[in-house]
């Protein structure tokens, strides 16, 4: 019989008023909500169902707000045969799982937050996508422009984002439309995210990592870093560490649940990108 995968999105899915039929209509999705409200120190929830739009793609809010509206939306539903969460995503599919509590998990979504928003900040960077060439083809060309500039998602056949410095990434886009990609588009976020930039945000995340107890999850996690299963709490954390300066893996992961017996595919948190995702890996 085919197994079931619930895979959690990350940031970018975020929408103003996501989660608030949960909210409504759930007791223990609202004790959760509170509960961040508490453990944050601001009203998550107000700027969620009722501020702009402006204020929620902050990355201090963003991250927290999503991990807390998937969790809260995968609440009651029968265990999983394995999980997956793209970038952010993989603290919910962790904490959908049980190898962490929910409040650790925030406090650690909102640390990882923090960190990459200050390190934005302090290093300026950039990212872009990449339509319809070959991986092979995107990984020599950041490889043959001088700078930092790497794959940093590989989310379906054809869709690839780089992540660097700015220059580099610009240079490495005139290359690769030079060399057949449909698109090489940049993108409006503030930093390069799973870049060599993010090395300042890892190392202030560390320690935090380091201190917050995991548990051994109730189904095999399928991590960015490498598209393989964890199950060992050591590993998950190493690598869960290790995702923010290196390229998130989706399709590969992806590819290796199908091969590990996944058949349906089941999106928990704010909108249907990964759903969209999975299809092109599938065709």
């Amino acid at each position: 019989m085919g197994k079931t995968a619930y895979i959690f999105p990350g940031q970018g899915s975020q929408f103003p008023g996501m989660g608030k039929d949960i909210y409504d209509n759930s007791a223990e999705a609202r004790e959760l909500f509170d509960r961040a409200d508490r453990i944050l120190g601001f009203p998550l929830s107000e700027i969620v169902f009722h501020d702009s739009p402006d204020e929620l793609k902050q990355t201090k809010v963003t991250q927290p707000a999503i991990f807390v509206v998937s969790v809260a939306m995968a609440l009651g539903r029968p265990s999983p045969d394995m999980v997956a969460g793209h970038s952010l995503g993989e603290f919910s599919a962790l904490a959908a799982a049980k190898a962490i509590d929910f409040d650790d998990a925030l406090r650690l979504v909102s640390s990882r937050a923090e960190a990459m928003q200050r390190c934005c900040e302090s290093v300026p960077g950039a990212m872009a996508a990449i339509i319809n060439l070959a991986d092979p083809v995107i990984e020599r060309i950041c490889e043959e422009t001088p700078g930092v500039v790497v794959p940093a998602n590989y989310n379906c056949p054809g869709q690839v984002v780089i992540s660097g410095e700015k220059e580099a990434v610009e240079n490495a886009c005139k290359a690769l439309k030079e060399a057949g990609a449909k698109r090489a588009l940049i993108l409006p976020v503030g930093g390069a995210f799973h870049s060599p930039l993010m090395q300042p945000a890892r190392e202030e995340l560390a320690k935090a990592i380091e201190n917050t107890a995991f548990k051994r999850p109730l189904c095999p996690v399928y991590q960015n870093v490498d598209a393989l299963s964890s199950e060992d709490p050591e590993e998950i954390k190493k690598k869960l560490l290790e995702q923010l300066t290196s390229p998130v893996r989706w399709t590969q992961s992806v590819r290796k649940m199908i091969e590990d017996g996944a058949e349906e595919f089941i999106e928990i948190g704010p909108g249907s990108v990964l759903q969209g995702l999975v299809s092109r890996i599938r065709l």
